[in-house]
């Protein structure tokens, strides 16, 4: 992936409100409340970026992504 999205405000705020949330899966923060807006605003910047996430297989990737960075950072 040649964009860096962890440098996108939407990523930030994502990775925000997941620290101040105090979940501790990622997954389950991305699919419920104010998860699932900061990645769907992420995603939708991936799509300005170029990223094609309209292939299931492709938006998966992009979100496995997504939350291996949460959990690492």
């Amino acid at each position: 992936m040649s964009w860096d999205f962890t440098e996108d405000a939407a990523f930030m705020a994502l990775h925000d409100a997941f620290k101040e949330s105090g979940e501790t899966s990622a997954m389950e923060f991305l699919a419920h409340g104010e998860g699932a807006f900061h990645f769907q605003e992420l995603s939708q910047n991936a799509a300005g970026e170029g990223l094609d996430l309209s292939d299931s297989t492709n938006l998966q990737a992009f979100q496995q992504t997504v939350i291996e960075s949460l959990q690492d950072l």
